[in-house]
């Protein structure tokens, strides 16, 4: 079986920094080399894999701001559906535009569906729903009106993250710096149970950073350590006593929240979209409809089995898992 796999361009795959996607799209590459399957990765021209590498568009456009960004993603999705008839199945992790060319080709083309990032993109979704094969990343993230193989949950490398029985004292934040993710009702919670807070990761909002978030930074109760890379987040995760992830939004998944348990790390978590699908409560974390649950919920930290987070990760989103599922969907399609 060759397998193409479509990975975004934003970032190097894997990211050295941010990159969910680009993270995500690795790790199921990866996973299928590491079967002895013939896999290309279509991708950035530094990207790493053990797999075949193509690419037209050397380095991240979100690290070169001089580029246009449709022209890069349009050479570096038609490079691969030029090349369909070479393999038996795309994987596509490019979100809709790459279904476009779904049907000028015979090569059957998947689709994992990593969120919505509007109502407005639906339409295309709906448009290629019958030739198509979809695949979400959770139950909550399903569109009504789309048909889907299955649901599969991402995967992660769990050799990447170190368990850690005994952490430290502190809060972390770990995510995009953007109103929805919840940085502000973190500070508030840490604030509030006199705990303190490290925030990481990418600032993708710098207006609601500059207004709300770095007037509380004062590197003592609550400090910034930037975008980490993977060796600082392992080290923050496993470290920290809790994870709080107060999102404000349907989150598809939530790579960071499955981290965190492979670590050991409970989860402190708003109800909204995946959590309650990723998080066992009050046996790896705590789901809480608002700030004044999340603040009880750090007092009951100490209830929580840090082992037996990391055995839920483990068991339900390891990279392992994820590959098999993924394999099995493409040998359905092939036999259909």
């Amino acid at each position: 079986m060759k397998i193409a796999i479509l990975s975004p361009i934003a970032w190097r795959t894997p990211p050295r920094l941010y990159g969910p996607w680009e993270q995500v799209a690795s790790n199921i590459a990866e996973g299928l080399v590491a079967k002895g399957l013939d896999v290309t990765l279509f991708a950035t021209g530094d990207s790493v894999t053990g797999g075949k590498l193509e690419y037209t568009c050397e380095k991240p456009y979100g690290e070169n701001s001089a580029v246009d960004v449709k022209v890069e993603e349009c050479l570096h999705i038609s490079h691969l559906f030029e090349r369909a008839g070479e393999f038996d199945i795309i994987h596509n992790h490019y979100d809709f535009l790459p279904l476009t060319y779904s049907k000028l080709v015979k090569t059957p083309v998947l689709t994992t569906i990593h969120g919505f990032s509007s109502p407005l993109i639906v339409p295309v979704y709906k448009k290629y729903n019958s030739n198509s094969h979809y695949v979400s990343i959770s139950n909550s993230n399903r569109h009504p009106e789309l048909n889907y193989m299955a649901t599969v949950y991402n995967g992660i490398n769990s050799a990447e993250f170190s368990f850690v029985e005994k952490a430290k004292d502190y809060l972390l934040f770990f995510g995009r710096i953007h109103p929805e993710k919840g940085t502000r009702e973190a500070i508030e919670v840490a604030k509030r149970c006199g705990r303190k807070l490290i925030i990481a990761g990418l600032v993708q909002d710098a207006d609601y950073f500059n207004k709300h978030i770095l007037p509380f930074i004062d590197d003592k109760h609550v400090v910034y350590v930037g975008n980490c890379g993977p060796a600082q987040r392992n080290e923050l995760l496993g470290k920290a006593a809790a994870l709080l992830h107060l999102i404000s939004f349907e989150e598809p998944f939530g790579l960071s929240v499955a981290e965190a348990m492979c670590c050991g790390t409970p989860v402190i978590a708003f109800d909204r979209g995946s959590m309650p699908e990723l998080i066992q409560h009050e046996q790896t974390g705590f789901v809480v409809k608002d700030e004044e649950e999340a603040v009880a919920s750090v007092a009951q930290l100490s209830t929580i089995n840090r082992a037996a987070c990391r055995e839920w990760a483990v068991k339900m989103f390891s990279k392992e898992k994820m590959t098999n599922a993924y394999l099995n969907l493409y040998e359905q399609i092939l036999k259909a």
